[in-house]
């Protein structure tokens, strides 16, 4: 091991030093125990000095086997499942990126056939970021250096919701507590606009209704064509439901929109 850690601490060294800013080390992965590797074995505390010296500003996840150590990570890295809710430390929430594959393999193989759809890659997509976390979706080239086509095809099925409905991802996060989740529904949160999402995984009927929203919301609108969704009182005296004063009801069209996910965007009160 001794050769591997100085052959590891020169690429390490190269890599910081030869490419200007690095914004995130990846580094993977440590087995503590009898069949594993652990940081004394990686060299943990020392490349890890290292990795400081050269890069300040840089951003490194929690796989060199230095969970107690100050300074030996920086963000989390949950693999191949979703957390049910925000990860914690101490407890303290914590940065963190779970790292998922497209199918079964985190490599180019051709006779896979668990390969995700697109409606469950964008539930990953938006859960991870309801939770306050990051998606990393895994690529594996093929032997020629090219994207796989089915990889490819999903990548554009996910780009084409993306186009118009970034807004609920990029610089968004949990959303606050007060804001209860409708059934069948994630929420995102953009705390710079204020501005609330919610992702319909289950289209509803026409009325949707928002409980506790009430004073809560100046607009509401589709992501996908931005067009209004009229806000009215909830209505429920059809049916033996309990709705409250708080409430408010959107009237939705009959009709799904032709989006695998459909989004509401509510611009909230200050």
């Amino acid at each position: 091991m001794s050769v591997y850690r100085e052959y590891l601490k020169n690429q390490v060294r190269e890599i910081l030093t030869n490419y200007g800013k690095i914004d995130i080390l990846w580094l993977d992965f440590s087995f503590p125990g009898k069949f594993g590797k652990d940081h004394d074995d990686w060299g943990s505390v020392e490349l890890m000095k290292l990795v400081r010296e050269l890069q300040p500003e840089i951003l490194v996840n929690d796989r060199a086997d230095l969970k107690d150590y100050a300074g030996g990570w920086d963000f989390t890295t949950p693999e191949q499942f979703k957390v049910p809710e925000w990860p914690t430390y101490e407890g303290k929430k914590i940065p963190w990126e779970t790292c998922q594959t497209f199918s079964g393999s985190w490599g180019y193989y051709r006779d896979e056939h668990t390969w995700k759809d697109t409606k469950q890659l964008l539930v990953l997509l938006i859960e991870s970021v309801s939770k306050g976390g990051n998606l990393l979706l895994n690529v594996g080239p093929t032997g020629r250096g090219t994207i796989d086509y089915r990889a490819e095809n999903a990548l554009n099925s996910m780009g084409d919701w993306m186009k118009f409905n970034s807004r609920s991802i990029y610089d968004c996060t949990e959303a606050p507590e007060s804001f209860s989740v409708p059934d069948h529904s994630l929420l995102t949160y953009n705390p710079k606009t204020n501005r609330l999402y919610i992702h319909l995984l289950d289209y509803p009927l026409q009325n949707f209704t928002l409980k506790g929203y009430k004073g809560k919301i100046k607009y509401a609108q589709f992501l996908h064509d931005a067009s209004e969704i009229k806000i009215s009182a909830p209505r429920g005296h059809w049916v033996k439901q309990e709705l409250s004063q708080n409430d408010i009801n959107l009237s939705l069209p009959v009709n799904k929109p032709p989006v695998e996910i459909p989004v509401i965007e509510l611009i909230l009160e200050d």
